[in-house]
């Protein structure tokens, strides 16, 4: 009876569980006693049922807290409770997790049937049931009628479906995917995100997600945490996160084309450009350096405008156009997105005005505007 402790019914996953990580680190010492922190006192609570998005650059930490939050690496410090039992400490089999590698891991000399049904022979399943349950992650994922193949007769996608139910059908309390997609053509990745995101619905399973993505977390997650040198950045709604970053280094990582980043300066309640071209005369913070950060979505081509470039090169993006620039008096080109038909050419001395503008402290990074 112990082993199926955390083993629930299909009905129970349903409702979904809160995951709550406190003040979580993971240290890892090297041959030198070199310590690396690689997650430094993370704190952040997944609600119940949702799916949540671990984002950030590669080495940021996401792939350690999912394993920490899977028990296959043990916290330095802090705690991980499942709604309001602490499991910090137990061993993965207790946890009732689900977990997809980012290479599947699946027996090749099993077929998929056989896969599908290999964590419940450990759980002493009846075989009837197991089967049942089998079928049923089969059908959930779209595989029912390759039940008898192998993996190697499998595409891609194929394979990651075959993991995702291995992981399902075991009803665990939370679904982990490290890196689900990665392995798979731009095509595959887009039709198996969808996916995902259809099943992590139709179950209610609460579920983490590590990417480093943003096109992936943002389009299929209800929530991002945003995360860098183990460090939270920010956590919200995908979309708030982009239209309201709170520092620069939020406001770098997402975004495609990424945001045009210039320099100036805050002088005498006036924003201005390194070289004085003011920018705004209405700023209510003390002088300081800043960033000024513009997305290339956020300009507009404007007689009035207070920004004034050359164009560099005009790319044709569909309705749109890339319109490459360089302001005047500044050594670094930008990019701004405007409609195509405007017959716009290289050379063209243009001006712009913004319909949004971020500013950051130039030192600290934390966003002022």
């Amino acid at each position: 009876m112990e082993e199926n402790k955390n083993i629930q019914s299909a009905e129970s996953v349903q409702k979904g569980i809160e995951v709550t990580l406190k003040n979580l680190t993971k240290e890892f010492t090297d041959k030198t006693g070199k310590i690396t922190v690689a997650v430094n006192d993370f704190s952040v609570t997944i609600p119940a049922g949702k799916l949540i998005g671990l984002l950030g650059p590669s080495g940021c930490g996401k792939s350690t807290t999912l394993y920490m939050i899977a028990g296959l690496h043990k916290p330095t410090g802090g705690s991980i409770f499942f709604d309001n039992e602490d499991v910090t400490l137990l061993p993965p089999e207790k946890r009732g997790i689900g977990l997809v590698f980012q290479n599947y891991a699946l027996y090749p000399h099993m077929t998929v049937k056989q896969n599908i049904l290999f964590p419940l022979e450990n759980l002493k399943i009846p075989r009837a049931e197991a089967l049942a349950r089998a079928q049923e992650m089969a059908e959930l994922v779209h595989i029912g009628e390759l039940m008898e193949r192998k993996p190697s007769q499998l595409s891609g996608g194929q394979q990651q479906r075959v993991a995702i139910a291995r992981a399902l059908v075991k009803y665990p309390r939370v679904l982990l995917l490290d890196e689900p997609l990665s392995n798979l053509d731009a095509r595959l990745r887009l039709q198996t995100r969808e996916e995902i995101k259809r099943i992590q619905r139709e179950t209610g399973i609460t579920t983490v997600f590590v990417t480093h993505d943003q096109e992936e977390a943002m389009s299929i997650s209800d929530a991002i945490v945003v995360m860098n040198e183990g460090i939270e950045q920010q956590m919200d709604h995908p979309q708030k996160v982009y239209d309201e970053p709170v520092n620069l280094f939020v406001a770098k990582f997402l975004g495609n084309p990424p945001i045009n980043v210039i320099d100036g300066k805050i002088q005498d309640k006036k924003l201005v450009l390194s070289d004085g071209t003011l920018i705004d005369d209405n700023i209510d913070f003390e002088n300081q350096e800043v960033s000024i950060g513009i997305r290339p979505e956020f300009f507009e081509i404007n007689e009035k405008g207070k920004i004034e470039a050359t164009v560099e090169l005009v790319e044709h993006i569909g309705r749109d156009n890339m319109i490459i620039s360089r302001i005047k008096n500044y050594d670094k080109s930008f990019r701004a997105i405007v409609p195509s038909g405007l017959g716009i050419v290289p050379g063209a001395k243009i001006k712009f005005s913004y319909s949004k503008i971020f500013v950051f402290n130039k030192e600290t990074g934390r966003r002022l505007i």
